[in-house]
């Protein structure tokens, strides 16, 4: 879970040499060593930035000035935490310091009014001229609404998807800018534009800084989660590049989805949403040889597979279907049919092909109807398989999707239609720019001439 970190006892600071003092009580503990900080800081990094920024925005109500503010704390940390130790609570500690370096600036700008229009303020928590110094969160207590606040505004609809990406792994996730260019595959310059045109966005169509009422709830939670699941899909498979996998985007999502999670755990999509991608991710190391070639699903040594993430989603996935189940649960269900699987010849395809039948009545898609199809000429042959491909050819949204064409192949080879399948093959080459599928579809593109 995206929880803090346990308490580390007191930090005192060593004013004596290792052992007891002269009147025989233990010393004080000896100074952390500069490793050993930077080693807390980059913890605290990554699992306290966006309850920090999410705090500190609350008075700033500036983007940008709150981003400064806790860029400075964690600054302050790796300097601060040395000589005086590490705190017990560094959430806190680094939240007290932003907050107060936020609260000095707006003094010495002798002018909050100006700072406030970036973000609309809740009457609770709006810093009058006085600027009084509202209290800190305890990060230790029941999570409030402040990260679901950072998360909420990043994830605006009036925001294009891929910008709600990025500003999501920029600000929720404390990314650099140009790690965020090289998830992306772009310039940092590219990226750091547009970052700067999404903040500049919310300032001038005056995006709140607030967690939708009961009536827009359901509406924004599910672009929130569209956003962490696009960011998985695109880490899980990357759409272009060497690497079939881009861990930044998988992790950073499975740390949304567990936040979501702990901040809205009765709601069954965002259950189902974190069981879908714990039973996807649970195969990574399964999916790729030590060379880095792409291994199909029927031939991946299941030894590999992580066992404490499918015991895990199977769980989460068994609350989601008890409750309300949606999308998300529904391909949960069918993950955690291959995860229950002791091989690939064992896998219940039935199951699986009665799931996508409930799916794609709750959510019609073409890529559902095109895994439905798979699952098709899984349970009922290659025949059947190609029939319902073929009944999917005029759909616009496949003619450039590249595993349509390797589905296909697939379905065609099986059929000894050789031919057919390497056209298909060769289709599909063309439609896929991940260096490591196309590798792949070479190879087995290859294996028709042999």
């Amino acid at each position: 879970m995206f929880d803090h970190p346990t308490d580390r006892g007191p930090a005192l600071p060593h004013r004596g040499g290792a052992g007891s003092r002269r009147d025989g009580a233990p010393s004080d503990p000896p100074f952390p060593r500069s490793d050993e900080v930077a080693a807390a800081v980059a913890e605290a990094h990554r699992r306290e930035w966006a309850f920090v920024l999410a705090a500190t925005v609350r008075v700033t109500r500036d983007l940008d000035l709150a981003e400064e503010c806790v860029q400075d704390a964690y600054a302050q940390a790796l300097v601060r935490w040395g000589t005086n130790g590490i705190p017990r609570r560094p959430a806190a500690w680094l939240t007290t310091v932003a907050r107060n370096r936020a609260l000095d600036l707006l003094r010495r700008q002798s002018t909050a009014r100006r700072a406030l229009p970036l973000l609309i303020a809740d009457e609770k928590t709006s810093v009058t001229a006085g600027l009084a110094e509202p209290a800190i969160p305890d990060p230790d207590a029941e999570f409030g609404d402040d990260r679901l606040r950072l998360i909420c505004t990043c994830c605006h609809p009036a925001l294009a998807a891929q910008t709600q990406i990025a500003l999501t792994l920029r600000l929720v996730c404390g990314l650099t800018t140009a790690e965020v260019a090289r998830a992306f595959l772009v310039a940092e310059p590219t990226m750091a534009a547009r970052i700067t045109r999404a903040k500049k966005k919310i300032a001038a169509a005056r995006i709140p800084y607030r967690v939708p009422g009961p009536d827009e709830l359901p509406e924004r939670v599910e672009a929130v989660l569209a956003v962490v699941h696009l960011m998985f899909t695109t880490g899980h498979t990357a759409p272009s590049g060497s690497d079939l996998i881009r861990r930044e985007l998988t992790e950073r999502a499975l740390d949304l989805a567990r936040m979501l999670h702990t901040l809205l755990p009765g709601d069954p999509d965002v259950t189902g949403l974190l069981a879908l991608l714990l039973l996807t991710d649970a195969r990574r190391a399964a999916r790729t040889s030590r060379e880095g070639a792409m291994v199909a699903l029927a031939d991946q040594d299941r030894s590999r597979w992580d066992h404490d993430e499918i015991t895990q989603g199977l769980a989460l996935v068994r609350a989601a279907l008890e409750r309300r189940p949606g999308r998300y649960a529904l391909q949960a269900a069918i993950a955690a049919v291959h995860a229950r699987a002791p091989s690939y010849d064992e896998t219940d395809w039935r199951e699986i092909l009665g799931l996508y039948d409930v799916l794609i009545d709750l959510w019609p898609s073409p890529v559902v109807a095109l895994n439905r199809a798979v699952a098709v000429g899984m349970v009922h042959g290659a025949e059947a398989g190609s029939a319902a491909l073929d009944e999917l050819s005029g759909e616009p949204q496949l003619a450039g999707y590249g595993y349509l064409a390797a589905a296909r192949a697939h379905f065609l080879a099986r059929r000894q239609r050789y031919d057919e399948a390497r056209l298909a093959y060769s289709e599909a080459l063309l439609l896929t720019e991940n260096d490591a599928e196309r590798a792949f579809l070479g190879a087995r593109l290859a294996e028709l001439d042999d």
